[in-house]
């Protein structure tokens, strides 16, 4: 590990890398990461590498279809770094070395407007599906309407949960109050494990765009601020609830979408407590640089630069612009790494 990443790890924060990439899963282990995420551009970005060819040929051998094959490879590379982080979860008596595993996004497809109650039975299902006997594997729920709905039966079914495509401290608390209801009908409280995903960058790019009458010195604060605020209201929640393990938040989108800003900015101002979901480049620039980092997740601005945020952003419409935007796009990495598995069927099928 270097040293910037090993003064992250110091502070308080668990790593885990957004990829399941073989190489990159073994190299962030070895750099102090204790966990990682998956999804459908993951995936299919390893397998338009050429790299696993021979693995997918031999799936196409038989009477798989496109789909199918698409969910094996997940499925068999989410397993492989499962394998890598056991370790950790066996450690952490369960308490950290998960993977996460993306359920369906075609769930979410607005050209199938599949009805709500067909949307939640399907999550429930893929969820009880997915998790199998696998011991640190995390089933990835979004926090759109039918996402919600499935947490309680998801969570009373004793499965690991990450939560994710939190934008608002709304769609949090709504996450948050139906796993722990599903969590009270356990026998009892020993393994249950749930995670919040908070995505940071994604809000600054929207203040940008929609809050045009916030001070210069806000623009860029909104998303740590909205990030801070809600790992603090899940402090006080979890703290009297007697559960055995952490019910954490993970900060997400964490790579800087503008290039004047430090590759670590939301790293940074992140750091000291609960998980952070890092792609990889954003580890990369970390740990060829000597930045040390420290305890900053209970740190807010100002007290002027709060009320400027909070009379400047409405966070209804914030909520609605990005969960818009973001199930708009949820599907189609999914349509297109199947699509990806067809153009491949071609070329290695003779």
């Amino acid at each position: 590990m270097t040293k910037s990443l090993a003064s992250l790890v110091q502070t308080g924060t668990k790593l885990w890398l957004d990829s399941i990439d073989p190489d990159l899963v073994l190299q962030a282990r070895k750099d102090g990461a204790t966990g990682a995420t998956s999804n459908p551009i993951i995936v299919a970005d390893l397998l338009k590498s050429g790299r696993f060819d021979q693995k997918i040929q031999s799936m196409m051998d038989g009477s798989l279809t496109d789909e199918q094959v698409a969910w094996k490879m997940t499925d068999e590379m989410v397993k492989n770094a499962q394998d890598v982080f056991l370790g950790t979860w066996e450690r952490s008596s369960a308490n950290d070395g998960y993977v996460s595993f993306e359920l369906d996004p075609l769930i979410e497809d607005p050209e199938l407007n599949l009805p709500l109650s067909k949307r939640v039975s399907r999550y429930i299902e893929a969820g009880k599906k997915w998790i199998g006997k696998h011991k640190n594997r995390m089933i990835k729920v979004p926090a759109t309407p039918a996402g919600l709905a499935s947490l309680e039966d998801l969570a009373a079914a004793g499965i690991p949960l990450n939560v994710t495509l939190i934008f608002s401290e709304r769609q949090y608390q709504a996450a948050r109050d139906a796993v722990w209801r599903g969590a009270r009908k356990l026998p009892n409280l020993n393994y249950f494990k749930s995670v919040y995903s908070i995505f940071v960058s994604r809000v600054d790019v929207y203040t940008e765009k929609h809050c045009p009458t916030l001070s210069p010195d806000a623009q860029g604060l909104v998303g740590i601020v909205n990030s801070k605020r809600i790992w603090a209201q899940n402090q006080e929640f979890w703290k009297d609830k007697n559960c055995a393990l952490s019910q954490e938040i993970v900060f997400a989108s964490t790579g800087t979408k503008k290039a004047t800003d430090l590759p670590w900015k939301y790293v940074a101002a992140l750091a000291g407590s609960d998980i952070q979901t890092n792609p990889p480049a954003t580890n990369q620039s970390i740990a060829n640089s000597d930045v040390a980092f420290t305890k900053q997740v209970n740190v807010l601005p100002s007290a002027e630069l709060l009320k400027n945020i909070d009379e400047n952003v409405n966070p209804r419409h914030l909520e609605e612009t990005l969960m818009g935007e973001g199930i708009a796009k949820f599907a189609q990495p999914q349509q297109e790494l199947i699509k990806l598995i067809g153009q491949l069927r071609l070329t290695l099928v003779r």
